[in-house]
């Protein structure tokens, strides 16, 4: 794991472990970052919604989508701990999405909150205005390259071997932890694009 300096605990696991699930998955590291932090979860965290069911841990899977996974032998035990498997999961997760939903990127992604249009709508406004700040981020912070949205929604398996993300060896500037829950509204949805890490197989 690598570290952000001057950020609490849970945001530095929160970064580190989105941008190293989007790496594993080979999705648009900003995108896997702008859910974690639209989901701002907790480990151990419950939050009971409307319908009965819960959000479970840091990002905040849902109890009725968790009695899918059962058969996979995941359970809420093991999404609400600290440490990157929720994190992976999530990706894991907003990969079938992608490949497999329809839809443009963005509403693809948004399913990972609902199918439901409405709902769908507005969680994915939010994570295009997330993901647009963390494509600004990781540019002054990484080797990166943009990566055009219909390349995103076809993906190939993930690979098998090791990977190292390259940093860019710069000297940023001190990050505030509000810094990266705050996401300015400067870019427009048609110039934006996802940015994904450039990485080394070894």
């Amino acid at each position: 794991m690598f570290f952000v300096a001057d950020l609490p605990p849970l945001e530095q696991e929160r970064i580190s472990c989105s941008i190293i699930s989007a790496v594993k998955y080979e999705l648009p590291a900003n995108i896997v970052l702008a859910v974690a932090g639209q989901e701002g979860g907790k480990p151990g965290q419950w939050v009971k919604n409307k319908n009965g069911s819960y959000d479970v841990g840091t990002m905040q899977f849902n109890t009725n989508y968790l009695t899918d996974l059962a058969k996979y032998g995941i359970s809420a035990k093991d999404v609400e701990k600290p440490g990157c498997y929720p994190f992976e999961l999530a990706a894991w997760r907003i990969r079938n999405h992608v490949k497999n939903d329809k839809g443009d990127l963005w509403t693809r992604v948004a399913n990972y909150h609902s199918r439901t249009p409405e709902y769908n709508q507005v969680y994915r406004a939010r994570i295009m205005k997330r993901a647009a700040s963390w494509a600004d981020w990781l540019d002054e912070r990484f080797n990166t390259h943009a990566i055009a949205q219909e390349s995103v929604t076809r993906l190939s398996p993930p690979p098998a071997t090791a990977q190292t993300i390259q940093t860019k060896a710069v000297d940023t500037p001190r990050l505030e932890a509000q810094a990266t829950l705050t996401a300015p509204a400067k870019p427009t949805q048609h110039l934006y694009v996802p940015r994904q890490i450039l990485v080394n197989n070894q």
